[in-house]
């Protein structure tokens, strides 16, 4: 089967229906700082993210690294934040800029709400707009690295 030009087993395209049914798993009251339609946000995670970083945020080595309980590590430390938008898959999305930061805002909060800083300020399009324009190329893979080293030892302190 295909979907969207990737060939999938029956197993994958059932857990992707069910997760579709389950969604939203919280209640309206309950949804993430920045984000208006929690519907729309996972729509457009799984049309532009899903693909590389796997429905569960685990991601691959092929691919797309995880994001998985490590993603909102990265607002930690001094252009943590910068850096998740510069990434190569997030800079150049075809999303609008309003839309990015709604997606990144529910990413953050559905794959790692326990490392969000109390002092989590939400993604707007206005921030969005600049930070996507200089986009990390080769130099993205050595800074993820860094910048979670530091985050890692911001957090045991």
């Amino acid at each position: 089967m295909s979907v969207s030009g990737f060939r999938m087993g029956k197993a994958r395209l059932a857990a992707i229906a069910s997760a579709a049914l389950a969604w939203p798993a919280a209640p309206a009251s309950a949804q993430p700082a920045g984000v208006e339609n929690a519907q729309r946000a996972w729509q457009n995670w799984t049309l532009n993210c899903q693909g590389c970083h796997r429905l569960d945020g685990g991601g691959s080595d092929a691919t797309a690294p995880g994001i998985a309980g490590t993603v909102a590590k990265f607002l930690r430390v001094p252009g943590g934040r910068e850096y998740l938008i510069r990434v190569p898959g997030v800079a150049t999305s075809p999303l609008s800029d309003a839309d990015l930061a709604e997606v990144v805002n529910w990413m953050l909060w559905r794959f790692d709400k326990e490392h969000l800083p109390a002092s989590f300020r939400p993604y707007t399009a206005a921030e969005v707009a600049p930070l996507r324009a200089r986009p990390l190329r080769l130099e993205a893979a050595g800074m993820r690295s860094a910048l979670l080293n530091r985050a890692e030892a911001a957090g045991s302190r």
